[in-house]
C-alpha cells in the first residue's frame, strides 16, 4: 500500500542514526524521553518499509487535490 522504496528506507535509517548520535552527544540521561520516539519510528519504518509519515502525507495532499 504505502511501502517506502529502498532509497527512502536508507534515508529514514540515516536520519534515525543522526538523531541517535545527537542524543548520544547530549547524553542519554540528559535528553527527554520523547527524544527517543522519532528515531524508534524511523528505524521501524526503515526496517519494515511501512512509513506512517508517507501515508499521512499522501492523505493530506489528496485532500488538497495534489497528485503524486
Amino acid at each position: 500500500m504505502f511501502n517506502a522504496s529502498n532509497s527512502v528506507r536508507v534515508f529514514l535509517f540515516n536520519v534515525a542514526m543522526i538523531n541517535l548520535v545527537a542524543i548520544w552527544l547530549s547524553g542519554f540521561n540528559t535528553v527527554h524521553w520523547f527524544s527517543y520516539v522519532l528515531p524508534s519510528f524511523l528505524i521501524i519504518a526503515a526496517a519494515t518499509g511501512l512509513c506512517p509519515g508517507l501515508f499521512i502525507s499522501k492523505k493530506i495532499l489528496g485532500v488538497f487535490g495534489i497528485k503524486e
